[in-house]
């Protein structure tokens, strides 16, 4: 049984990637097979991207959302939650089970939530794919 799954992090610049780093810095650890793509907002996601991710092997994607600190506008959290809907919507018709996308909230200093999200979802991604 494999022991960590690969998870590919969708993260924000200005938002997220300080919470990641800060991760690292207080070495609060998370399974090594964690990669991370900075955007400028998570609502710039296109779901052909998660997609992709998939068919490049990997287990999971954890979109780490700007939710209201956003500094381009109000409607973050919405926009992203449309883009999950519509990529759940695409996964399903691909024969991929939607909960392998993942989406929270991380703000800049949430380094230890980000950890906790990230190792909930290897667990989980572990027991269901590679059970």
């Amino acid at each position: 049984m494999k022991k960590n799954a690969r998870i590919l992090v969708f993260s924000t610049e200005k938002i997220s990637d300080p919470a990641i780093d800060m991760a690292g810095l207080l070495k609060l650890h998370y399974p090594p097979t964690v990669y991370t793509i900075t955007v400028p907002c998570s609502s710039g996601i296109k779901p052909s991207w998660i997609l992709h991710a998939y068919e490049k092997g990997f287990d999971g994607v954890f979109i780490a959302a700007d939710g209201s600190d956003c500094v381009f506008g109000e409607t973050c959290t919405e926009k992203t939650g449309n883009v999950v809907s519509v990529t759940h919507d695409k996964m399903k018709e691909s024969g991929i089970d939607p909960a392998r996308l993942r989406m929270a909230a991380i703000c800049s200093v949430c380094s230890e939530s980000f950890v906790k999200q990230i190792r909930s979802f290897n667990d989980y991604l572990i027991k269901t794919l590679h059970a």
